[in-house]
């Protein structure tokens, strides 16, 4: 007798020109364990995914992720550790990548390496329920999938010190405050809200997004020359690219 199949730790549906990715681990709140990562870096590579015009990215169950599965990786050494981000633990920097526009639908705990997932997207909708911190200093390591990077980039040295340090848990209201969030619906409605945010992405010429991204990223690093340079080589190619289909 076969052995019954795994339910899959990742769903990917289509919804029209939107892809959904849904964390599906309810039973242990969406946690991030190195096979449900791979799962993860598998479905971006899909067609309903690549072919997509914007993506969104939420959990299954009561919550978006509760963080990574910790004790998986507890004993690695450094040559696990750097396989690691070789293997899977590149997909949060593969989901930073995407040429499309993301959208987060982020609902109870969003933890941890659930945190690093959802700060990887353009978009982050929240709902009354979402709770978010990063308690990686008190297990005694740091977050190490982009959050730290990101954090201080968005909210600035002082405020990521007080998350990162003291390991804070805030709720949706004050994560918005912050600047961590786009917006904050009522209970049960980030999902639906999201899908509306990304179906308006997907309105945009996907060129003109998928340039304006990667021009913010970079902007974001640069200095003021290079940064209107950026803006301006950006412009510049995108114009030709109008130009040329009048």
């Amino acid at each position: 007798m076969s052995a019954p199949a795994t339910e899959a730790a990742v769903h990917v549906e289509r919804h029209g020109g939107l892809a959904v990715v849904t964390l599906n681990r309810p039973g242990k709140f969406n946690a991030l364990s190195t096979a449900l990562e791979q799962e993860l870096l598998d479905a971006l590579g899909t067609h309903d995914v690549a072919t997509s015009r914007a993506v969104v990215f939420t959990g299954a169950g009561r919550a978006f992720s509760a963080g990574a599965d910790v004790t998986e990786v507890a004993e690695f050494g450094a040559q696990a550790i750097a396989a690691y981000y070789r293997g899977s633990g590149r997909v949060y920097e593969a989901v930073a990548a995407l040429e499309q526009p993301t959208v987060s639908a982020i609902h109870g705990y969003c933890l941890g390496g659930g945190l690093e997932l959802a700060l990887t997207t353009d978009i982050r909708v929240a709902d009354g329920t979402a709770v978010f911190g990063l308690p990686e200093v008190g297990l005694g390591i740091v977050p190490s999938s982009g959050g730290l990077t990101r954090l201080v980039r968005i909210l600035g040295t002082a405020r990521a010190r007080e998350l990162i340090l003291l390991g804070s848990k805030v709720d949706a209201e004050t994560a918005h405050r912050l600047g961590l969030l786009t917006e904050v619906v009522p209970e049960g409605q980030a999902r639906q809200r999201a899908l509306e945010v990304a179906d308006t992405l997907a309105g945009k010429p996907a060129l003109a997004v998928a340039v304006a991204k990667q021009a913010i990223d970079a902007v974001a690093e640069s200095s003021n020359a290079a940064a209107l340079l950026i803006e301006r080589l950006a412009y510049g190619m995108l114009n030709q690219v109008e130009q040329a289909s009048r």
